[in-house]
């Protein structure tokens, strides 16, 4: 199998790399490991219909084309995991171990969201033929107009970076996560992302509905529901509970 990054494609403007990516797949264009990177990118998405901001030419626009071929659709939670944990170790080696992930997906620095992923399936059947990957992390951008607790690696570091040669490490990583999972070390995996868990054995304020409660984050579980532990242990799904700062 290719390996992730093989084909490295920089596109001047776009809407979405994960709009692009996917209608390549589409087209039948597109194999395992292509990775597409904009420098403009005018509609980002993010998580449940949310949009992704991005300044132009300051920071990362990413998507990956994965055929997981190896995996089970039940394993979906996995692959985020995969990509989670190699977003969460280039962040981890610029910014250092404040880094964490915040279920599901994102990367936090502290309090703070330095990138998200969004991950959409192709799946015709029970065959889950294509895994889009898109990555947004927070470079170079300083300023922000409507984000309520950002911060890129240069408001962390002081320095600027290259975002397309993150971009390529970030593929490296993608790699060598993708092919763990695929070799069977899922809980090798599990461990890793529940180990640097944002909030792990604290209590938060969370939001299910119109009810706030506090509880303490306890770990994730095998399919993506967090665990949390207030008088009784509770699971909730990706979307069902909101975190309040």
């Amino acid at each position: 199998m290719p390996t992730i990054g093989h084909s490295f494609t920089i596109l001047k403007t776009v809407d979405s790399t994960n709009n692009y990516a996917m209608a390549q797949v589409h087209a039948g264009s597109a194999l395992h490991g292509n990775a597409y990177f904009t420098v403009n990118q005018t509609g980002g998405k993010g998580q449940r219909g949310k949009t992704w901001h991005s300044a132009e030419g300051l920071n990362m626009a990413l998507s990956l084309v994965i055929e997981p071929r190896r995996l089970l659709l039940s394993q979906q939670f996995l692959l985020s995991v995969s990509i989670a944990l190699a977003c969460y170790n280039l962040v981890k080696e610029c910014a250092g171990s404040d880094t964490c992930i915040k279920w599901p997906n994102d990367i936090y620095w502290r309090d703070r969201k330095a990138g998200g992923i969004l991950i959409e399936n192709v799946v015709r059947g029970t065959v889950w033929q294509f895994a889009i990957a898109g990555i947004g992390l927070n470079v170079n951008q300083t300023e922000y107009s409507s984000l309520t607790n950002p911060v890129s690696l240069k408001q962390i570091t002081g320095k600027t970076h290259d975002p397309a040669q993150l971009a390529k490490e970030l593929c490296t990583n993608a790699d060598a996560k993708f092919n763990q999972l695929c070799n069977g070390e899922q809980e090798v995996l599990l461990d890793e992302y529940r180990s640097v868990l944002y909030k792990r054995n604290e209590l938060v304020k969370l939001k299910r509905n119109s009810a706030v409660f506090e509880t303490r984050i306890k770990g994730v579980s095998r399919q993506g529901r967090l665990i949390t532990e207030n008088q009784v242990e509770q699971e909730f799904d990706a979307g069902e509970v909101e975190w309040l700062q």
